[in-house]
């Protein structure tokens, strides 16, 4: 006689589960499940057959994978949430009793939380963000044309802000900008960063009303995440290109509206990368353990950057070509950097046009 097999212990109802069930599993509101769904990247599927998914019931019902749902058993933002909604229980309790001076003290003590590992995870390779960019920079400038309304906080527009004017300092110095269209909607920008086609739309900056039947709370959870996204490539796409991060702002020029001119891109100094790899290679590898062969090499690798500098910098700009060598072996990219466009050029605007968008392309 063989073994007896469960009711529901293999095939669709094994596979995926519906929601009611990953609620109950994780033991968390409906609301931080929406919050943990879009931060890990975890979507509802439709199996092929409901009735099979859902155990027999053709009710209609939101289905996930089950083994997305058991991921999410070990994320630490669970027990976040719930530090938090025990902070909010405390702070409502001290409000309530008029007592102030415990409220202050619970809002000084507030739990913070990072979506740094949440990048790291979804994103393993730098191209993998790169891939994923389109929407985050889209979510990004939106937000930093917004208004500071009650639903928009005022710290969350100047972050935007701050963050795609980063961006955009990056395209003109990298001179990746490719392709622009102008619609109803906004302006498109079409840029090329590491062999990868990136598409945003930039809205025109006029007045805009705030609608009232958008949910800016699920709004804000994706742009939690996209903010810490774009910070992450940021950073990676100015220190590749030996530019220092954050770029510096001119307070004054800012404070004229500059725009894009009031921000500072400044190169890396030899001197401060050599001792940026010198402290962190002695922070992480200890005296001891260290042979003789790496601290020769510690040792020369100061003079050896200052001798390939010296030599960039001594190296005619030109070389002379052969007749019989082609054009082709000259550098397209080069070639194109070399010969701008726009490079000695002088542009008269007038107000109706949107200067920002031309300073940009131009």
């Amino acid at each position: 006689m063989g073994k007896i097999k469960k009711k529901f212990s293999e095939g669709s109802s094994r596979t995926y589960t519906t929601r009611n069930r990953a609620l109950r599993k994780l033991q968390v509101s409906l609301a931080d499940f929406r919050r943990l769904c879009i931060l890990k990247g975890i979507y509802p599927v439709e199996p092929r057959s409901q009735k099979k998914a859902n155990r027999g019931s053709s009710k209609p019902t939101t289905f996930y994978y089950a083994k997305d749902i058991q991921l999410l058993l070990s994320e630490p933002l669970i027990a976040k949430f719930r530090e938090h909604k025990i902070f909010l229980r405390k702070l409502q309790r001290a409000l309530g009793k008029d007592d102030l001076t415990r409220a202050k003290g619970l809002e000084a003590r507030r739990p913070e939380y990072t979506l740094d590992h949440l990048v790291i995870e979804r994103y393993p390779a730098f191209v993998d963000a790169l891939r994923d960019l389109d929407d985050a920079l889209c979510m990004v400038f939106l937000f930093a044309t917004m208004p500071t309304v009650s639903k928009v906080n005022n710290e969350i527009v100047e972050d935007c802000k701050r963050l795609s004017t980063e961006f955009m300092h990056y395209v003109i110095h990298s001179h990746s900008l490719r392709k622009v269209f102008l619609s109803i909607k906004g302006i498109y920008y079409q840029a090329e960063i590491q062999g990868q086609s990136i598409t945003w739309i930039v809205p025109y900056q006029f007045s805009q009303n705030v609608p009232l039947d958008v949910d800016f709370k699920v709004m804000a959870t994706f742009l939690q995440f996209y903010r810490t996204l774009l910070g992450f490539v940021n950073y990676r796409l100015y220190t590749t290109s030996n530019l220092s991060y954050p770029p510096k702002v001119d307070q004054s020029m800012d404070d004229s509206a500059a725009g894009l001119g009031s921000l500072r891109v400044e190169a890396k100094r030899v001197e401060d990368l050599i001792k940026g790899v010198q402290s962190s290679d002695t922070t992480s590898v200890p005296e001891v353990a260290m042979s003789k062969q790496m601290k020769q090499r510690m040792d020369t690798l100061g003079s050896k950057i200052k001798k390939i500098v010296a030599a960039d910098t001594t190296a005619p700009a030109y070389e002379s070509v052969g007749s019989g060598e082609a054009d082709g072996d000259v550098d397209d990219e080069t070639r194109q950097i070399g010969n701008l466009l726009f490079g000695k050029q002088v542009f008269f605007l007038s107000r109706e046009v949107p200067r920002y968008s031309l300073e940009f392309v131009v």
